[in-house]
């Protein structure tokens, strides 16, 4: 399609986007994901908090299943393992590791020491306000 011009000259009509749109177009993208950025990290670190939840769960109840079938608590988490009761300690989601576990030894009711509690071995602080050492 061509224009004529004042001076009878034929000019193409040049098609595209001023810099006007594009600042407009990226101020949208930006705010988008300044808004999405924040709301990852949250959902990221509740998914770890209910992993952390669900090991912390399932290894003080197979500590108790094992001092009631053998009337004697573990003495790590090393014991439930080797016995069989569960096939490897799971990770601590916060620290990556599975060795950094807090183990809580007592002297139970029958008079034996052992593991008696078990947190994890992370510094960090959940969203409930509470350190995960102390979940």
């Amino acid at each position: 399609m061509a224009l004529t011009t004042v001076t009878g000259k034929s000019q193409q009509r040049l098609r595209g986007f001023t810099l006007v749109e594009l600042m407009v177009v990226l101020a949208i993208l930006l705010t988008i994901i300044s808004i999405a950025i924040p709301m990852y990290h949250t959902a990221l670190t509740r998914s770890k908090e209910a992993v952390l939840n669900s090991n912390l769960f399932t290894m003080r109840h197979l500590i108790d299943q094992y001092t009631y079938d053998k009337e004697a608590p573990p003495q790590s988490l090393e014991d439930l393992v080797s016995e069989g009761y569960i096939r490897s300690i799971p990770y601590d989601p916060f620290t990556g590791e599975n060795d950094t576990w807090e183990e809580v030894s007592d002297t139970g009711p029958t008079g034996e020491s052992g593991l008696f509690n078990v947190h994890s071995g992370s510094d960090l602080t959940g969203s409930n306000g509470k350190p995960y050492k102390e979940w």
